[in-house]
């Protein structure tokens, strides 16, 4: 074990969390089980929610940018909501986000096999753009918030997922598991390699 490996209380938190580095981690990303299930849940994560998906100033920047080629992507109403909204928006909490089409869904979202999926993954997996999709979307359900002497990682549980719960159960897979690419993506691999030391060292302990 590493020394930056300690796990703290967290009064706020109704759980024990996990420090390494600067960062704070939920237990909950050790401990839970979680698999997309697109043919269960049609990529309803797309689609609900309060907000579109969170930005960074340097994705607004980048979403601007590749919006011509995205935009051929997307559906008439995804079109429709760019041209009116632009590329990003500031929501009712002051945050940088993804417009949605209306109240609903996000404008990049498209539709395949009655599935919801990014446009704008679709443009990057077929090399058209080098970006492949906003970091708060691959890192789903996970959420990353940054303070000033510390980074919170955690695990939100949303009902459109029941299905997704279910199939990391009959899977065996973990949250960490499921998301290694995006958690190397947003800590890096030596913070992953450290989360799944502390996962062994976890499941050892209960």
């Amino acid at each position: 074990m590493t020394q930056s490996f300690l796990a703290i209380s967290i009064l706020a938190y109704p759980k024990y969390m996990l420090r390494i580095e600067k960062n704070i981690i939920s237990l909950n990303i050790l401990e839970k089980k979680f698999r997309c299930d697109l043919t269960e849940c049609h990529g309803n994560c797309c689609r609900y929610g309060d907000s579109g998906a969170p930005l960074t100033s340097e994705e607004v920047k980048i979403l601007e940018e590749i919006r011509p080629v995205v935009i051929t992507y997307l559906r008439e109403a995804g079109k429709s909501a760019l041209a009116e909204k632009g590329s990003s928006i500031i929501d009712f909490e002051g945050d940088n986000v993804t417009p949605l089409v209306g109240d609903a869904e996000c404008a990049y979202a498209i539709i395949e096999d009655n599935i919801f999926i990014c446009g704008i993954e679709r443009a990057w997996s077929e090399g058209k753009i080098s970006f492949r999709k906003p970091l708060s979307c691959h890192l789903f359900p996970v959420r990353i918030k940054k303070y000033s002497d510390f980074i919170a990682v955690n695990y939100e549980e949303w009902s459109v997922c029941i299905a997704a719960r279910e199939r990391g159960r009959i899977d065996g897979v973990y949250v960490y598991q499921f998301l290694k690419e995006p958690l190397i993506r947003a800590l890096g691999d030596n913070v992953y390699k450290q989360i799944c030391i502390a996962a062994e060292e976890f499941r050892k302990s209960t």
